[in-house]
């Protein structure tokens, strides 16, 4: 009988081996965080050019008019009155007047005046979805001539009293900018469309009136001054109308910054900014009132000068794009710049005689709109 054999014991089977170490995954950027980083660099480029180039423009235009001073001489002068020292260069008692009571607040004024009126354009062509809106487009220029007009050609026959000419000008852009709130907002909704109607329509009404105004007018010399004054002058820069028309502007600024974001959706459409949470209509109210109050400002220290609110964005567009947050610093710069030299030019080109600072940006303005249109795709 056969007996069955107990199986032979099996070892027991050991454990395979850890796998080797892996070694580290390499960092791979995608291909949007390399278009990130070079948009960021190519805009801190741009920031950093067009900041040395007003920094640069700001002395050689001071030293630029009818009496010609050097960019040094300019220096030396404004390092003597804000720091005193050792006087390190030698001036005339003339020369120092020139550049300290007309030239620097000029320059100042010009370059404040450009700055607001490139992000007044910037914000009002995101509000509309309009590229060819700009500040005019609300009516505020308009409603700061006529009172102005008023005030110049009747004075306290028009119901004005002793109000100064700037502050004339720029209760008459608080009521414009009111009035045009009041028609574009039905009930409480304010779109696009009916911004652009309501700002038209009140600045033709403004306008004619202003017009009335000045053919009403028996004083040829009043009519004279309305008429440069509308069209814009910088002649009456005082080193107070500079401080207060920059902190308006800088004010500006750091309030269109907060918004970019939502700016950014608005520019795209209602229904985009909507999704984000963006009441448009708050947004528009919000960023109208602002624009306003700048324009308003702006208006009443130099007058009306058109063109540069509508050119400059597109030319910031072309540089760094149509982001907010790089397009409004990068504006600014370039508004600055623009107008100082136009400034220049309106007080050089034939001179002693000056021309009116409207009349000087229109005829730089037209053109670069000309290449504009031509650069624009078939189907805008």
């Amino acid at each position: 009988m056969m007996t069955q054999l107990d199986p032979a014991p099996r070892e027991p089977r050991s454990a395979p081996p850890p796998p080797p170490p892996r070694p580290p995954a390499p960092l791979v950027f995608s291909g949007d965080d390399l278009e990130h980083d070079q948009r960021t660099r190519h805009t801190a480029l741009w920031l950093a050019a067009l900041l040395a180039a007003l920094l640069i423009t700001l002395p050689v235009a001071v030293g630029l008019g009818p009496v010609a001073i050097e960019a040094g001489t300019v220096l030396q002068i404004l390092r003597q009155h804000l720091f005193g020292g050792e006087l390190m260069g030698s001036w005339t008692d003339s020369e120092e007047s020139i550049v300290l009571l007309l030239r620097v607040p000029r320059v100042l004024l010009g370059a404040a005046v450009g700055a607001g009126l490139a992000l007044a354009g910037v914000a009002l062509q995101a509000l509309t979805r309009n590229i060819l809106a700009e500040p005019y487009l609300l009516g505020v220029t308009s409603g700061a001539s006529t009172l102005s007009a008023a005030s110049i050609l009747f004075g306290a026959s028009a119901g004005i009293g002793s109000a100064s000419l700037a502050g004339s000008a720029f209760a008459g852009a608080l009521a414009a900018g009111i009035a045009v709130f009041l028609l574009a907002r039905v009930g409480s909704q304010m779109t696009s469309t009916r911004l652009v109607l309501a700002g038209v329509s009140v600045g033709y009404v403004l306008h004619a009136l202003t017009s009335l105004l000045i053919f009403a007018s028996d004083d040829p010399n009043a009519s004279r001054s309305v008429l440069f004054w509308t069209l814009g002058s910088l002649t009456q820069a005082t080193g107070q109308s500079a401080l207060v028309t920059w902190a308006v502007v800088l004010g500006t600024t750091a309030l269109l910054l907060i918004w970019s974001r939502p700016l950014d959706a608005l520019a795209i459409g209602d229904s985009t900014a909507q999704t984000m949470g963006i009441s448009p209509a708050k947004l528009r109210a919000a960023v109208m009132v602002v624009t306003a109050l700048c324009v308003g400002a702006l208006v009443a220290a130099s007058g009306g000068i058109g063109f540069v609110g509508l050119i400059i964005p597109h030319i910031a567009r072309l540089c760094v794009g149509s982001t907010h947050r790089k397009l409004l610093p990068v504006a600014a710069l370039l508004g600055a710049i623009f107008l100082v030299w136009a400034d220049v030019l309106a007080r050089t080109a034939l001179a002693p005689q000056e021309l009116p600072l409207g009349i000087v940006t229109a005829l730089l303005g037209a053109p670069l709109l000309f290449v504009l249109v031509r650069k624009l795709n078939p189907t805008q």
